[in-house]
């Protein structure tokens, strides 16, 4: 076969065929490019310079990887836009805190960022503090978009080119969407699920109409996939939850992509293998990772692989600290060779790692993934 380029061997990879070799795509959608560019990294989080997505195709280059890029920006815009600011911001020699007013028709909110030196940032304060109090709030946080403008997205599918696939975001309803928005997290959401069910599918049935919308928008822009963000689906909630909260969305959403052409890949890290079996027998979801090992996860790569890999292509599973970080050069190889011998027949699969590399991650360890690929990932 004739060597392709990285965008047409992970489109061919992700919907489960065989291109010329294994694609190469270690999760570094954070910390790695971040670290690259030599700036505090509040000055990519906070100051956008240079943005995220820009930082990731820099660090593609430097590598060498196959990109998976999903940064893709639709531009959403909606019929009451929330009036955002800044209420307070401090500053240090290792982080930058800033605090924000939400400003809603129904009353104010408030969330606090802490933007660090050398970390991803973390919301150190979330908007809702309690669910019956600021619910006519919390339903203007989920509104639903009225149109796009896709202008960014453009520029950032030229930037992409053939480098890899250009990809955007939808989510589902569950745990793993709310417990970012409220303070309490998983624990306070696991009160209101069995003390207010009747609230609790209101705001299944608002974030499903979000997300359904935004996924129509994003699919009439024709991206190469859709990533379906669901970190945590059946870690921060059980799998009965989880196909009560987020399998219905998760079907209409894996539906509407097959129809319009559109690959879904599904983005869950922690336990997942129940999960992957939901997704083969119940869904038309396309490809799924990051497929983490114990601890981190619950997922054999070969098992998965001979349960369902003719079914859905697979995305991962290196291990990001014994191996990425703390490895050496030839536990890297060993553990990538490991991957494309337990999973890389017959196609269909994706060398990747666990969820997010760490920041201090050698190069010498993600550029061996590519020697890897090249010269040993041929899907026999």
């Amino acid at each position: 076969m004739a060597r392709l380029t990285s965008r047409e061997r992970f489109r061919i990879a992700m919907t489960n065929g065989k291109p010329d070799r294994v694609p190469c795509a270690p999760d570094i959608s954070n910390m790695v490019p971040a670290r690259l560019t030599g700036r505090p990294f509040w000055d990519i989080y906070f100051y956008q310079a240079p943005p995220l997505w820009r930082a990731y195709l820099n660090a593609v280059k430097t590598i060498g990887i196959d990109a998976w890029f999903f940064y893709g920006d639709p531009g959403f815009t909606f019929a009451d836009p929330l009036d955002v600011s800044q209420t307070s911001f401090s500053w240090s020699t290792e982080r930058l805190v800033v605090d924000y007013r939400i400003t809603t028709p129904a009353g104010d909110l408030t969330q606090q960022m802490t933007y660090y030196i050398a970390d991803s940032p973390t919301m150190t304060v979330k908007p809702i503090k309690d669910f019956k109090a600021d619910w006519q709030k919390l339903r203007h946080l989920l509104q639903t978009p009225t149109n796009c403008n896709p202008q960014l997205a453009e520029i950032q599918r030229r930037e992409v080119g053939e480098s890899g696939v250009f990809g955007m975001c939808v989510g589902m309803p569950g745990f793993q969407s709310w417990f970012g928005l409220v303070e309490g997290t998983e624990i306070a959401l696991s009160y209101l699920y069995y003390d207010e069910p009747e609230m609790i599918e209101e705001l299944r049935l608002l974030e499903e109409q979000r997300q359904l919308k935004m996924m129509e928008m994003e699919l009439d822009m024709h991206p190469d996939f859709i990533l379906i963000g669901a970190s945590g689906t059946i870690t921060l909630q059980s799998p009965r939850i989880a196909r009560e909260l987020s399998l219905p969305t998760l079907k209409k959403l894996t539906h509407m992509a097959r129809q319009a052409g559109v690959p879904t890949m599904l983005h869950s890290c922690g336990l997942e293998r129940e999960l992957v079996k939901m997704c083969v027998e119940e869904t038309e979801l396309d490809c799924i990772n990051p497929l983490e090992v114990p601890p981190m996860g619950d997922c054999n790569l070969a098992e998965i692989k001979q349960s369902f890999g003719s079914r859905i292509a697979l995305m991962g599973n290196l291990h990001t600290t014994d191996v990425m970080l703390r490895g050496t050069v030839q536990e890297v190889e060993q553990a990538a060779r490991k991957a494309v011998d337990d999973a890389g027949a017959n196609g269909g699969f994706i060398l990747s790692t666990g969820d997010q590399c760490g920041r201090d991650t050698p190069l010498e360890n993600l550029r061996k993934l590519v020697e890897v690929c090249e010269t040993y990932g041929r899907y026999d």
